[in-house]
């Protein structure tokens, strides 16, 4: 019985230990904006990585995303994030969060989060239509 109720408290552990890990990788990603750090940001992220917005970007690489999201106009904007909630499921999450702005803009934002090997493989983000990072001058196709 003890070997038991020592194997189920053992393995509710490691799944705690495995969400805490994903959900730290996500604010670790964020604090890589925070920050201005790209390898604190890259070292969050899978091989294969991609990256999927409304804002025209549909499953692009790492590469494409450093020169849309980290390299444009946009990251100037990054003041800092708030997470309102991170939910872990297996291999996938979900965050929702405010960015806040360096011109007092609030950016509310929903992603869908997959991990391979621990890390994020990839990245769909979710927001309104016409509502832009700031920084932005693509227009929505």
């Amino acid at each position: 019985m003890k070997r038991i109720l020592f194997s189920v408290i053992f393995f509710g552990m490691v799944v705690h230990a495995q969400s805490q890990s994903k959900e730290q990788r996500i604010k670790n990603f964020f604090a890589g904006f925070e920050k201005k750090d790209w390898s604190l940001l890259a070292s969050q992220l899978a091989d294969g990585f991609t990256f999927t917005s409304p804002n025209n970007d549909d499953h692009i690489s790492v590469a494409q995303y450093k020169e849309k999201c980290w390299l444009s106009p946009g990251l100037k904007f990054f003041e800092n994030i708030e997470f309102q909630k991170i939910v872990v499921d297996g291999n996938t999450a979900f965050a929702m969060y405010n960015i806040f702005t360096t011109d007092n803009k609030i950016v509310h934002n929903v992603e869908y989060y997959t991990f391979s090997n621990g890390k994020i493989k990839s990245i769909e983000t979710f927001f309104g239509t016409g509502i832009h990072f700031p920084g932005n001058t693509e227009k929505i196709k």
